[in-house]
């Protein structure tokens, strides 16, 4: 049994998910413990019986559509490697576009809030990326939490971590940014989503019956935790700037559509009037 071998019999094994042969190259990878890209050259190396065991028991639970972040137990996300598992939502490519909008409005030492940060991502990116900010991370979930604290000890980021509901734990707190990836998916699709993602949290997915419940709590609620002329960035469905924009268009001004790589819209960012 060579690398080559392996890899045809796993994307056999696979070939009901949407990218066989990509995830299988990084499984084995993972088995192997070698870059992907240098593994692919030695196709023709045998493989040990007891990595091709390890092997066949992943791609049993990618089979049975795990996601693929659980089983590597990781992520990318803003050049930094994040720790994923059943306690949070994965980081999405896409989130990338709304860090990154984050990014544009950090300098110098303010203070920045990531509200329902899951495993820690964009807090945390943030954090690294500008050292000189105070990040604060808030999320209902403790299980999330526990998560976000376990990558921000594993990228040594400083950064104060909070549980409660929305802003309840920041109550009497003004920040300069803050931003959010809260659930948007609608009610309705419970259960219809592809099966890699009704398996996390549904905490961190449904947002009421047409997915703005939270929007419009922080819509309302956010004036009062934003510093003179702070900014709010939102990430949501492709399909929602132009409702969520209407719910800030009371108490905000310069409001913008983010858009991801693939140039759909990605989320909204606003600055207080």
């Amino acid at each position: 049994m060579t690398i080559r071998d392996a890899l045809s019999w796993a994307e056999n094994e696979l070939r009901q998910i949407p990218e066989p042969r990509l995830d299988g190259e990084y499984l084995l990878s993972h088995v192997l413990k070698r870059e992907r890209l240098p593994m692919l050259l030695d196709k023709m190396l045998p493989l040990a019986d007891e990595d091709f065991s390890a092997y066949q028991a992943l791609i049993a639970r990618r089979k049975d559509r795990e996601p693929l972040q659980w089983i590597l137990g990781e992520q990318p996300f803003m050049g930094y490697s994040f720790k994923t598992d059943r306690r949070a939502l994965i980081p999405r490519n896409d989130t990338e576009a709304v860090c990154e909008e984050a990014l544009r409005h950090v300098r110098g030492k303010m203070q920045v809030l990531d509200l329902c940060c899951g495993t820690g991502a964009i807090g945390i990116a943030i954090k690294k990326l500008r050292p000189g900010c105070h990040v604060t991370l808030c999320d209902l979930s403790g299980d999330a939490l526990s998560l976000a604290r376990e990558n921000a000890e594993r990228l040594e980021a400083d950064v104060r971590i909070l549980q409660g509901d929305l802003f309840q734990p920041v109550a009497h707190e003004k920040f300069h940014l803050i931003v959010s990836n809260p659930p948007y998916i609608p009610d309705d699709l419970r259960g219809k989503l592809q099966m890699e993602v009704n398996k996390e949290p549904e905490m961190a997915l449904f947002g009421g019956a047409d997915g703005l419940d939270f929007y419009r709590i922080i819509a309302r609620e956010a004036p009062r935790h934003l510093q003179e002329k702070g900014f709010l960035i939102l990430e949501c469905g492709d399909d929602q700037p132009g409702q969520i924009a209407a719910l800030l268009a009371d108490t905000f001004e310069d409001i913008a559509w983010i858009y991801d790589l693939n140039g759909h819209p990605r989320g909204v960012s606003a600055r207080l009037k």
